[in-house]
């Protein structure tokens, strides 16, 4: 990529070189041309040759990159677990589907049921707890961060419980999800 990079960027240099050139006298010999794009490209070639040197700044480090075993280790085979595994996947699907006729039905059925309303704010709980939670063991496995990944699940445990405080409250001394969303609706 670099190589591509400073053929392209010569190409340039050299373009803005050559109308310069042209400006001069037409009957500039060979020699004096060539020293002119010579000139211009010592020029310009300490800007271009300080961009390629300039050492790469990564966002974020990479991680320790370490091998346990060797090649011939069979994979590790977690033992199963009935809240891992295809169970989990499971119960996201339902809880993701069961999200579909609970949002509906207070709408259609036009009536406020606070049953109802809770059991709705109680599955879309639930459900962000579950994906966000996806999200965390996809991307900050226990294995390379364990310190970071322990501390960002105890984060999402007590925002899930904030969140679920407030949806408490917002359910029992307010007028509920449903309602609240009808007058959004209608404002």
């Amino acid at each position: 990529m670099a190589s591509i990079a400073r053929s392209a960027l010569l190409r340039q240099t050299t373009a803005f070189a050559a109308p310069s050139t042209r400006i001069a006298s037409g009957l500039m010999a060979q020699a004096s041309r060539s020293s002119a794009i010579q000139q211009q490209l010592a020029k310009n070639g300490a800007r271009i040759a300080a961009f390629h040197a300039s050492s790469r700044r990564n966002i974020l480090p990479p991680l320790p990159q370490t091998i346990n075993g060797t090649v011939n280790d069979p994979a590790p085979v977690p033992p199963p677990h009935p809240s891992h595994g295809s169970y989990h996947w499971t119960f996201d699907r339902l809880i993701a589907a069961g999200l579909v006729p609970l949002t509906v039905a207070p709408f259609a059925a036009g009536s406020l049921n606070p049953t109802l309303d809770a059991l709705l704010c109680a599955t879309v709980l639930i459900h962000s707890h579950m994906g966000f939670q996806n999200i965390i063991i996809d991307y900050l496995p226990k294995y390379r961060m364990p310190g970071i990944h322990k501390a960002v699940m105890w984060l999402l445990n007590a925002v899930t419980l904030l969140v679920g405080v407030g949806l408490y409250e917002f359910e029992t001394n307010d007028v509920g999800l449903t309602e609240a969303l009808k007058r959004i609706w209608k404002a």
